[in-house]
């Protein structure tokens, strides 16, 4: 069989449903939020590597359209939960600690930072960043610390960074 889904291969030959059953035993704790006010081409890429590192839910903010391309189909391997509001948001999530991920408010360097194993890490858009009341509903804002010129990192990087050191937090 010539199995051409971008799945690793341990998956190639195996069906949809069986590859999520797979992925939802070894799963992390973790889940991610974007805030989409401007349906960013980086959520695609914040959801493929979601899926890279175990996370099973995605939350979107706002609006639901957003571009999948970068996301390679990985969408269809986790749940992506819609959200009309950041209320809406927050109440869903209420028993898990929110940590906005966000470097243009004062926050912790995420280097330093002892992230709860209980949490949704929440992004926002490249340009606009989190919006100011997403940054309030947050229990904590970490940044990811930068020794160069530039204002910001591109924010499928600095998502891809977050959720790695979660991981690696909590991987021991």
């Amino acid at each position: 069989m010539n199995d051409t889904r971008n799945v690793v291969d341990e998956f190639k030959g195996m069906a949809h449903d069986d590859i999520v059953a797979q992925l939802d035993k070894r799963g992390v704790q973790l889940q991610i939020a974007i805030e989409n006010v401007e349906r960013d081409f980086n959520m695609g890429t914040i959801v493929r590597s979601a899926n890279a590192f175990g996370i099973r839910t995605v939350h979107v903010v706002g609006r639901r359209q957003w571009n999948k391309r970068g996301a390679m189909m990985t969408d269809k391997y986790l749940e992506v939960v819609y959200h009309d509001s950041l209320v809406t948001f927050r109440t869903h999530i209420a028993a898990k600690q929110l940590i906005a991920i966000e470097n243009n408010v004062p926050s912790s360097s995420l280097l330093s930072t002892k992230l709860p194993k209980n949490s949704v890490l929440l992004f926002g858009s490249e340009s606009s960043g989190l919006s100011a009341e997403a940054i309030a509903l947050a229990d904590m804002v970490c940044e990811v610390p930068q020794l160069g010129s530039t204002r910001s990192m591109n924010i499928g990087v600095a998502a891809g960074i977050a959720m790695y050191e979660w991981v690696r937090q909590h991987s021991q």
